[in-house]
C-alpha cells in the first residue's frame, strides 16, 4: 500500500493497538525509512470523532516535542478518509521484551533506562504535556543504549479543556502503570507520569508487574489502596527513591522529573553488557552525547 503517493508501507503492522496500526514504510522521496501510524477506519470503533481528535492532539503534541529521547514526526496527512502520521523509524526492542527476555535487569540498567525517560518526561514536561500512559511497551532500548519514549496518544496538554478528549466515567491508560489520582479523579499532571515510571522501574527491577489481578477493578483498587513490595538487595537511596515515586499522593512523590533524574543518575554508573540487545562498539551519537556531557559538566 503506498499512501500520500509517496510512502510505500509493508504488508504487515509492526503493531496494532486501540487507536489503529503502525507500520514500517520507506518514502520514496527521501529514500529512507520511516513508520507510518494508520488511525482505524472512521466508524469501524470510534463513533463520535474520539480517536481523530486524540491522533491529531498525538501529532501537534510530537511536532512541538523536540528531543532526542523522542520520535521525530515527519509528517501527517489523509488517506482514503483515515488519518496517518509518519515518524522516525527507530530500531530497538521494548522494554517490556527486554525484561521477559532477560527477566530483572541490573540496577545500573534499570536506573539508565528510568533516568532517560525521566529526562524526555522533564522535556515534554516543560511543555506542558503530561504522556499518562508510560509503561515498559512504550519504551524502546535502541541498540546503542539510548531509550525513546513512544506512544503520546493518550497526552494532553495541561492548559488544554479536557472535557472534550475524556468521555465521562471513562478512564484512559494501562490499569498496572495507572497513578491512584488517574484512578480515583480522572487527573493527571506531571507526578503521575513519575508514578507510572516507579511502576516501570520497580517492574525492571524485579521482572513482574507491580500490582496484577484477574480484572482490572482489582489493579485499580491495588493501584490506590495497596502499599507496594520492597524490593530486596537495593541501594538504600534507590529503595527511598523507588518508594517515593510509588507513593500514592502526588505531593510526596519526587518534585519533578528533573529531580529523579539527578536521584537516578549515581545508581547508572558500571553497566554491564546486555547480549543480544546491545551493539558492542559505540555509535557516533553515543559518541557524541558524550563529548556534549563532557563540555557542559560544571
Amino acid at each position: 500500500m503506498v499512501i500520500g503517493d509517496r510512502y510505500e508501507l509493508d504488508d504487515l503492522p509492526l503493531g496494532q493497538g486501540g487507536m489503529g496500526a503502525v507500520y514500517a514504510g520507506h518514502d520514496r522521496h527521501l529514500s529512507r525509512r520511516v513508520a507510518v501510524k494508520l488511525l482505524h477506519m472512521r466508524g469501524l470503533v470510534d463513533d463520535d470523532g474520539e480517536l481523530e481528535r486524540r491522533f491529531i492532539r498525538e501529532a501537534r503534541i510530537l511536532a512541538r516535542l523536540e528531543h532526542p529521547g523522542a520520535p521525530v514526526l515527519y509528517d501527517f496527512g489523509t488517506h482514503e478518509q483515515r488519518l496517518f502520521q509518519v515518524m522516525q523509524f527507530i530500531e530497538g526492542v521494548t522494554v517490556a521484551d527486554v525484561v521477559s527476555e532477560h527477566g530483572p535487569l541490573p540496577v545500573p540498567w534499570a536506573c539508565a533506562i528510568a533516568a532517560q525517560a525521566a529526562a524526555v518526561l522533564s522535556a515534554a514536561h516543560a511543555l506542558s504535556i503530561c504522556h499518562r500512559d508510560l509503561k515498559p511497551i512504550n519504551l524502546m532500548l535502541c541498540p546503542d543504549g539510548s531509550v525513546k519514549v513512544l506512544d503520546f496518544g493518550l497526552a494532553m496538554l495541561r492548559e488544554s479543556d479536557l472535557s472534550g478528549f475524556t468521555r465521562i466515567g471513562q478512564i484512559l491508560g494501562t490499569p498496572a502503570y495507572m497513578a491512584p489520582e488517574q484512578i480515583q479523579r480522572g487527573v493527571a499532571d506531571p507526578r503521575s507520569d513519575l508514578y507510572s515510571l516507579g511502576c516501570v522501574l520497580h517492574e525492571m527491577l524485579t521482572g513482574r508487574q507491580l500490582f496484577t489481578g484477574p480484572t482490572d477493578y482489582v489493579v485499580f483498587e491495588k493501584q490506590v489502596k495497596e502499599a507496594p513490595p520492597a524490593v530486596p538487595g537495593l541501594p538504600p537511596e534507590l529503595a527511598i527513591l523507588l518508594g517515593a515515586l510509588l507513593e500514592k499522593r502526588p505531593e510526596n512523590r519526587p518534585l519533578d522529573a528533573a529531580e529523579l533524574y539527578q536521584r537516578l543518575e549515581p545508581h547508572a554508573v558500571g553497566l554491564p553488557m546486555l547480549p543480544g540487545f546491545l551493539a558492542p562498539d559505540p555509535s557516533p551519537g553515543r559518541m557524541y552525547a558524550r563529548m556534549v556531557g563532557r563540555t557542559l559538566t560544571r
